[in-house]
């Protein structure tokens, strides 16, 4: 009797994994401490009519009492600047601002200027050391969820995605995260490693970070327009955010017409966030432009 129920839910979470998504979302999200310039919660303006997501940067599974920096095998340690973001600074952010969650992010691009690489010696043991140690970071840190930003790899699609995918699931079914996000670029070795992830647990994937800035600067709006349909069709069913960075890199810049850009796409009913990389490079510049994308987020039209 209850067999046919599940086979229908199961139906029903992969056959909306693929349908388009057209919902415009009050979604910010912004990743902090990556850069020890002395950042806090409270320096970052949160509009109250935004859903606000604070994420840090980086747990990540290397240790650095090595040199280089050698691999941990999922055994992940905290590399963001846990002098001004503890876990009594996130216990007041989110008491001081309802609607403020707070994530980690689990990878990054280098740490003490070497690529950081995704390196499981094998599924089953990264698997476990992973989930031990993100639960106990998580439970620490009083955190709500969890990004994914390996962007260098000494592993296959297949194994990142079951890897990754695994950790997910146990996150999610056991109550460690209510949510979690991928953030991949247009490179093709990143794209085939989040793209097996997302065919196969796509469901378990609240939010795809996709890092427009890493396009060339200069991108132009009608280019841009261009890059997110392109990348909601490989994340298709995907709530696909659209994103700048403050720190001089690429894509379309807030001076150059990104503002106009999400305009149009909430216009057709497709802006699912926004997030900014990251409030270490903003703080000298007032954060204005993150002020800026909430206020845009805020407004009904």
């Amino acid at each position: 009797m209850l067999a046919f129920p599940l086979i229908l839910q199961t139906f029903i979470a992969l056959f909306s994994s693929n349908l388009p998504v057209a919902a415009n979302s009050k979604l910010f999200r912004e990743y902090i401490g990556a850069e020890e310039k002395g950042v806090k919660f409270s320096d970052v303006p949160v509009n109250s009519e935004v859903d606000f997501h604070f994420i840090l940067s980086f747990a990540i599974d290397y240790t650095t009492s090595s040199s280089p920096p050698s691999p941990t095998n999922g055994n992940f340690r905290v590399y963001w600047d846990t002098e001004n973001l503890s876990p009594s600074h996130i216990s007041s952010i989110k008491a001081h601002y309802p609607n403020v969650k707070v994530a980690m992010s689990l990878g990054g691009d280098t740490i003490k200027d070497k690529h950081v690489k995704f390196s499981p010696e094998t599924i089953n043991s990264w698997v476990r050391n992973a989930i031990h140690s993100i639960t106990e970071i998580s439970r620490k840190y009083h955190l709500d969820g969890i990004d994914i930003d390996y962007e260098h790899f000494h592993a296959d699609p297949d194994t990142f995605a079951e890897c990754i995918g695994r950790l997910l699931f146990y996150l999610k079914q056991n109550g460690v995260v209510s949510f979690a996000s991928i953030a991949p670029y247009n490179d093709d070795s990143v794209q085939a490693h989040y793209l097996a992830l997302w065919r196969k647990y796509g469901h378990l994937i609240d939010y795809v970070n996709f890092q427009f800035y890493a396009y060339d600067k200069g991108t132009t709006i009608s280019e841009f327009l261009k890059y997110f349909d392109e990348q909601s069709s490989n994340y298709r069913g995907g709530k696909v955010l659209v994103s700048f960075g403050t720190d001089g890199s690429g894509g379309l810049s807030p001076k150059n017409g990104f503002f106009e850009a999400c305009r149009r796409l909430k216009h057709q009913d497709k802006l699912h966030g926004i997030f900014v990389w990251s409030a270490d490079d903003s703080k000298k510049a007032g954060f204005q432009y993150e002020k800026q994308s909430q206020t845009l987020l805020a407004r009904s039209t």
